[in-house]
């Protein structure tokens, strides 16, 4: 399981992460956090594992899905190829409460 962040807790240190949306592109329709950046979870997975996401290596990351569960899967794999990552705790919706 991946470490979490709660909405209230990235709204306050979002200028320290990057953000990564891994929601699918049709899923988008329904926002998404200003300035998170769009790659699907096997998309970031697959760019960790080759090593295409290097310019993230020494940054903090915070990963969201529609609920938390890809978010999660997300965070967990990037913290295994050894990112600094968390994901926000119940995913987009918990953002806009």
């Amino acid at each position: 399981m991946a470490e979490k962040i709660t909405a209230e807790n990235l709204r306050s240190a979002k200028a320290d992460y990057v953000i990564i949306d891994v929601r699918e592109a049709d899923e988008l329709e329904s926002g998404k956090i200003e300035d998170s950046l769009h790659m699907p979870l096997g998309l970031a997975i697959r760019n960790a594992k080759k090593k295409q996401i290097e310019d993230l290596r020494d940054k903090k990351i915070c990963t969201y899905c529609g609920t938390g569960y890809r978010g999660n899967i997300a965070a967990d794999e990037l913290a295994k190829e050894g990112f600094d990552a968390v994901t926000l705790d119940g995913g987009y919706p918990s953002w806009n409460q």
